[in-house]
């Protein structure tokens, strides 16, 4: 489609589906305001418990300073697995923001929730498309989930400003092949491609997409270093890649690349960490900085990204931010403005909190929280 881009195209498609019974967003004039807790209150803090009888979202009052309140629980109406998914993104905020994803691995379902000044509201639970879903990415009215289950697939669902999900016929594709230990899928900013890492084969798959919502692929690419696990897009389509080299001591690192029509193109290969299973991946909304949870170390490496989208470590011993001996940081996200990062903590059920200095370093703020159940995955900020 000349002169229009992808996005702009699957709106157009999202309208046209009226007789599938989809309904089309409202304009942009009729949105609901941001979601706070209250009034100057700072935004919020959501975590997923995972848990195998009743999966529960806890919401974190989120206040100017970046410490959390108490946390209020919401049911995702489905199931997890009690454990550790080995993926990024099981819990997400919508591209819009007003709408929350997460992914229930032991029921086979993804759930959506609508923020609100009151809190959450639990607006629709559907099948995944397939097994043990891990990961779930949204491009306006666009969504897709990996399932990492049996042969493993990723499958597409419209999504409708008030939070139900329609599965898009014939959207299921394959990852490379069967076993390939899935951990992440993420739509590019520009919305022409989809990324999946695998760790047990050490690719980075790309997937194409279609005006129709469907994608074609995937496309194997080989990835800098091995077990290639979280990721992060800065500006103009730069990929950030965390390594985790299957849990060598001391031997992870982070690559970076251009992803391109044909593929990522690889700019800084394997910078090490000099840390212990570098697995989840974040990036400041101004592109700055990237920083990965070590996970057998207990510690949180920051990168400087150059405008040529090469990456330098902060710190020469790559100890940007400390979460504790065995803390095993996994998953983590910035507040809305990267003012705060918040990092979950799986090996002592805790969330550690740190405010993101002007140089990229890391400053503890005091007051994080604990008492998370063990298998607690997935975290999203406001």
């Amino acid at each position: 489609m000349k002169g229009r881009t992808v996005l702009a195209a699957i709106a157009v498609v999202l309208v046209g589906c009226s007789d599938q019974d989809v309904t089309a967003p409202e304009p942009a004039a009729e949105i609901e305001p941001a979601f706070t807790f209250g009034h100057g209150r700072a935004g919020a803090v959501y975590v997923m418990t995972n848990d195998p009888s009743e999966n529960e979202v806890l919401v974190y009052e989120r206040s100017g300073d970046g410490t959390l309140g108490d946390p209020e629980p919401y049911s995702t109406g489905g199931a997890g697995t009690g454990a550790g998914l080995g993926s990024q993104g099981a819990l997400i905020l919508s591209r819009w923001g007003n709408l929350l994803l997460a992914v229930n691995a032991g029921s086979n379902e993804l759930s959506v929730f609508r923020r609100g000044h009151s809190g959450l509201t639990l607006t629709d639970r559907v099948s995944s498309g397939g097994e043990m879903p891990i990961s779930v990415t949204s491009l306006g009215p666009l969504v897709y989930v990996l399932n990492a289950g049996g042969d493993g697939n990723i499958t597409g669902f419209w999504l409708t400003w008030h939070g139900k999900l329609y599965p898009i016929p014939g959207s299921a594709r394959p990852l490379s092949g069967s076993g390939t230990g899935p951990a992440q899928i993420e739509f590019a900013p520009t919305g022409r491609q989809l990324v999946v890492t695998e760790k047990n084969t050490n690719l980075i798959l790309t997937y194409d997409l279609r005006w129709d919502g469907r994608l074609t692929g995937p496309t194997s690419h080989p990835s800098s270093g091995m077990t290639p696990f979280g990721f992060a897009f800065a500006k103009r389509d730069l990929l950030v890649v965390s390594e985790a080299f299957g849990g060598a001591t001391d031997g992870s690192a982070t690559s970076s690349y251009r992803l391109t029509r044909s593929g990522p193109e690889l700019l800084s290969g394997s910078v090490g960490t000099t840390e212990t299973a570098a697995c989840w991946a974040v990036v400041t909304h101004n592109g700055r900085f990237a920083y990965v949870t070590n996970t057998g170390s207990g510690t949180v490496t920051g990168y400087r990204i150059g405008h040529d989208g090469s990456l330098a470590l902060l710190d020469a011993d790559g100890e940007t931010g400390e979460t504790g001996e065995g803390s095993s940081p996994i998953d983590a996200a910035f507040s809305r403005n990267s003012q705060f990062l918040y990092v979950l903590t799986g090996g002592n059920g805790g969330v550690s909190i740190f405010r993101v200095r002007h140089d990229g370093g890391l400053a503890p703020v005091a007051d994080g929280v604990n008492g998370l159940p063990a298998g607690a995955v997935g975290i999203a900020a406001s």
